[in-house]
């Protein structure tokens, strides 16, 4: 399609309401479908580290536990 000015290319013949309106919606979708795994996967990866740490903490302290039984 060829348009003869912006605001033409903008209405799109009348119906730009409901072109911009979908285009918009898909690029948000899009756009969450890309960065909320993203912000899962950087959350998961704090939880895991926080564990790990956790579960070190506490071979530590069980191993100060069995030599001050010895």
């Amino acid at each position: 399609m060829i348009f003869d000015s912006f605001s033409a290319f903008i209405d799109m013949g009348g119906h730009g309401l409901y072109v911009w309106s979908a285009y918009t919606i898909t690029l948000v979708v899009f756009t969450y479908n890309i960065v909320r795994p993203l912000l899962m996967r950087r959350e998961l990866i704090k939880v895991q580290k926080r564990i790990l740490l956790q579960a070190h903490i506490e071979e530590q302290a069980q191993a100060l536990d069995k030599g001050r039984a010895l």
